[in-house]
């Protein structure tokens, strides 16, 4: 059936602000489906909090809604205008819950608007687990006993009866929060208080417990005719008792037999058809006995999942764009391939590579947390390698993290405490892939890993591989190693760094240069949804070492832009909305936008957004290959947070043009020293600092500069490592800590202001002109992280001497440091006097935060202004804000009931909403004033 021409107008429902177990994969649905909509024609209005997403820029929708996600806001909207339906299946649970709230309360109803893409019927059916049980039971699908429970009486009854160990799981919850396995009776109390508490219906299944069976993930489409496909089968590496979310993951599913698979997929499309006539998409998990291949249902989602996003980039077919057009009416056999453009979307997808996804957690945030994996979900973001094996896509992945590993180990930073091995292989956390390989080097035998681990053999047995190419390497020189065995190396996903340290005595450009000499060159293949069956037209590339290379550079004038890598505390979504921005922008003044990234959830990665996508590891080895190929203009640094920043080091030693701001001027505002120096001739007030590389080194500076002091390492981001002491004990076991935690670092002590409030400005510099972006106020005072602090746009206590000094200061640092584009500068004030703390040469978080706040394309002007096409005053530049902007940080403590949350130097938070108000006397702002009088007062 063609579209729906009822439909003139839609509302998409966002997820809201980042937290842990939904992050901006949502970002990346709602994005996609909004453009999708647009592109039939049909008026798009999105309503979400967040200010740090694309998905609530102009570019994306027609209206944008930047309101808290209730039905009230949802209400306002409505008699605004006209809504003909609502998409709610773009948001994760956050999306699903209001629509269903909305629709209780009858809102739907009373404006005639229709629900799209989903049957409310089938939320019901699959977050309440009773339901859902009983659902699996009467269509023939096998589930583990369990039982629901209202009460904590009712819960003791079903334990009793399934026996231990068990799982608990609460209803209509995301991320698994609340849920966890019970191996003891005398541990099942706490639990399931804990469960019930959890759940907002305090409902809770207990269920028996498949630990050790293997666990898998399908993504289906279906339209209005009831055709189903599968998009893509995940297999996750590890075995059911850790959420698939923290779990590693491989596409397509690897150690599934056809018979398996084939059965998996029937019961999925039946599960589908069963919950409800809607057309979209859904994701559906299943657990699979490793002994018989026998399978339950886990659960059904009937929406864009996380996994969605992953599976989109996996096999290039965009999930969310064809959904959103089969909710409008449109059938699959309708929709071209937007790959191939010759052939439809009623087809499935066939890869001739492997994905693999790790998990990125931030547990050295969460001091005195359980790092030890679960059911509830503890990551923060995630990366995917793509590779023609599965051990060349997780040597990549694990290249991708930026957890200072150069691959799978062979980097010198392997454990060899077999005893705390053994602990980390039967105990999860983040490094467990890790602590495989390092008990392969030491002799541990594979089974007995297995039986430690319930991985699969066929996994561990590639891993295996690695352990024993590295032993074969030991054998020979680099000048010796055979041509043949060098291309299985690489093959196998080896980093040339890898290769330097198992040979001993060698640098990385002399190995760079060596298979340079002998002929090994990266090629790179298009991700094509069919094998090569097809001629494709998607830009989008991975690299290998087989066969022919497919990405053939054009003739164009090409810019590259950097990504910012993984999501994590401290660099969020909001650097990849700067470079969606970035790469609009270098398109917009003539130039071919190259993206290179390896985040499977952001929009930056998604084909459509860049005139080529690299989706490979922002490291060095990969990036410097991409640049020898493309022979671009210039790289842009500036957008992709700390992890961009930090390559420019290695471009500008490679004679490669950093695009704005130069190298130098850029160590200048990084290196504590000629920063301060800096700061002196220029007449700006610091505090008193000093740096140190050694602990007796940091005593010293402490008594000249005065306690209490701020301690933290250099060329670190969201105040990684950041820590106020008061007496030398202290600062001792700090300095010891840092300088343990990152070797080679030194340690910078600053004065620290004690009761001093704090402040920050973003500003653009053509290198000429400077126009401040916007001056922001914070409630939490200095020694907080800005990011975990509110901050309110534009400033409203701050005096008009204070406020100039902000200016005069900002514009004096931009044309010192020579900023071609963006800068951010942190300030304290104390007894009137304006202090600079630091200064930071890039896109700084705040910017989308400003640009929503003043709907101004801040990031699209900076990068015109960095490549030199435009200047400042080519720009016409109107502030639309009636009131103020507070930017509110949001934490995912939750997920930690056991550490202590007190603020610090260190940044928590792992997202942000935005709030109007039209003046001062609104009762949120009172509130927030009343917290800073208290905080200043203390």
């Amino acid at each position: 059936m063609p579209k729906d021409h009822s439909i003139k107008s839609i509302l998409i429902i966002g997820s809201g602000p980042i937290i842990i177990g939904q992050a901006c994969e949502f970002d990346y649905a709602g994005s996609q489906a909004a453009l999708s909509l647009k592109e039939e024609g049909i008026e798009v209005s999105i309503i979400n909090s967040n200010p740090a997403t694309i998905m609530t820029d102009k570019v994306i929708a027609d209206h944008v809604y930047l309101k808290p996600l209730t039905v009230a806001s949802i209400e306002e909207i409505l008699q605004e205008r006209k809504i003909d339906a609502v998409l709610p299946t773009m948001g994760g649970q956050t999306a699903l819950n209001l629509a269903i709230e909305a629709e209780e309360r009858g809102l739907w109803e009373k404006y005639g608007v229709k629900i799209i893409g989903v049957d409310t019927a089938a939320i019901e059916k699959t977050e309440n687990r009773e339901a859902f049980r009983q659902l699996m039971v009467d269509i023939g699908i096998g589930v583990a006993k369990s039982k629901i429970a209202n009460s904590f009486l009712e819960g003791k009854e079903a334990a009793q009866e399934i026996g231990f160990p068990l799982v608990i799981r609460p209803s209509y919850t995301l991320g698994g929060y609340g849920g966890g396995f019970v191996h003891k009776k005398e541990d099942f109390d706490a639990a399931l208080s804990h469960g019930l508490q959890a759940s907002p219906t305090h409902e809770v299944l207990v269920e028996q417990a498949v630990l050790g069976w293997k666990e898998y993930e399908l993504e289906l489409l279906r339209d209005n005719k009831d055709n189903v496909i599968i998009i893509c089968s995940i297999e996750n590496f590890d075995p059911m008792g850790i959420h698939t979310g923290d779990s590693i993951t491989v596409a397509p599913a690897m150690t599934l037999s056809d018979r398996c698979y084939q059965d998996m997929r029937n019961q999925a499309i039946k599960m589908m058809r069963a919950i409800g006539n809607f057309a979209g998409g859904c994701n559906v998990q299943f657990s699979v006995n490793p002994e018989n291949e026998e399978i339950i249902a886990i659960e059904i989602n009937p929406r864009v999942s996380r996994s969605s996003a992953l599976a989109s980039k996996a096999t290039g077919y965009p999930i969310a764009k064809i959904a959103a057009k089969l909710a409008i009416g449109y059938n699959l056999d309708e929709l071209e391939n937007q790959i191939t453009k010759t052939t439809s979307a009623y087809f499935e997808p066939t890869l001739d590579y492997v994905i693999v996804k790790i998990p990125r957690w931030n547990f050295d945030k969460f001091k005195g947390a359980n790092t030890e994996l679960g059911l509830q979900m503890k990551s923060v973001g995630e990366v995917m390698g793509i590779g023609r094996s599965f051990i060349e896509a997780l040597q990549k992945a694990c290249q991708s993290l930026e957890i200072g590993r150069a691959g799978l180990g062979s980097d010198g930073k392997q454990n060899r405490n077999l005893e705390d091995i053994m602990h980390k292989l039967e105990h999860p956390s983040w490094d467990r892939i890790f602590a495989i390989k390092d008990a392969m080097r030491m002799g541990v035998p594979v089974e007995s890993i297995r039986k430690a681990t319930k991985i699969d053999r066929w996994f561990l047995n590639q891993v295996q591989e690695l352990a024993t190419l590295e032993q074969e390497l030991k054998r020979y020189s680099l000048n010796n190693i055979p041509k043949d065995f060098f291309i299985t190396m690489k093959q196998k996903g080896f980093s040339d760094i890898q290769i330097a340290w198992i040979l001993g005595n060698v640098t990385e450009d002399e190995v760079y240069h060596r298979r340079k000499e002998l002929g090994i060159n990266r090629v790179y293949k298009m991700v094509d949804t069919c094998a090569a069956e097809f001629p494709a037209q998607t830009p989008y590339f991975y690299s290998t070492y087989d066969g022919e290379n497919e990405s053939i550079p054009s003739n164009k004038k090409k810019i590259i832009v950097l990504g910012s890598g993984p999501n994590r505390i401290g660099q969020g979504i909001e650097f990849d909305y700067s470079c969606v921005h970035g790469l609009i922008a270098a398109n917009d003044e003539g130039f071919e936008a190259i993206m290179i990234n390896c985040n499977p959830e952001t929009v930056s990665t998604d084909f459509n957004m860049a005139d080529k996508l690299y989706f490979e590891p922002v490291f060095w080895e990969h990036v410097r290959e991409i640049i020898d190929l493309e022979k671009p203009e210039g790289v842009i640094v500036q957008l992709g947070g700390q992890t961009a920043l930090k390559m420019a080091e290695k471009l500008h030693e490679s004679e490669i043009k950093i695009i704005g701001t130069s190298y130098d001027n850029m160590d200048i505002a990084e290196d504590r020293g000629r920063f301060s120096d800096l700061l002196k001739d220029l007449d700006i007030p610091y505090p008193k600092y000093g740096v140190a590389e050694t602990a007796e080194e940091a005593i010293e500076v402490a008594h000249h500069v005065g306690y209490p002091v701020l301690v933290r390492p250099s060329y670190v981001l969201g105040g990684q490592g950041m820590s106020i002491v008061i007496n030398d004990e202290d600062l001792e076991k700090a300095v010891v800590k840092l300088l343990g935690d990152l070797p080679g670092n030194r340690v910078l002590i600053d004065h620290f202001l004690d009761r001093a409030e704090e402040a920050e400005s973003d500003s653009i510099c053509d290198g000429e002109d400077v126009h401040i972006i916007g001056l922001m106020e914070h409630i939490e005072p200095a020694g907080i992280h800005s990011g975990d602090s509110s901050a309110v746009l534009p400033p409203f206590n701050l005096p008009e001497t204070v406020i100039a000094k902000m200016e005069e200061y900002t514009k004096k640092l931009a044309k010192a440091l020579n900023i071609k584009g963006l800068m951010n500068i942190q300030f304290a004030i104390k007894n009137g006097d304006v202090y600079v703390i630091e200064a930071n040469p890039r896109a700084s978080r705040t910017v989308p935060f400003i640009a929503k706040a003043y709907d101004v394309p801040y990031i699209n002007i900076a990068t015109k202004v960095m490549l030199g096409t435009k200047k400042l005053k080519d720009f016409n530049i109107e502030r639309k804000l009636v009131g103020y902007a507070i930017k509110e940080p949001v934490f995912s403590y939750n997920k930690f009931p056991e550490i202590q949350k007190e603020l610090g130097p260190e940044m928590k938070s792992t997202g942000e909403a935005i709030r109007f108000i039209k003046d001062l006397e609104d009762p949120y702002f009172v509130h927030l004033y009343k917290e800073k009088s208290m905080y200043l007062s203390k």
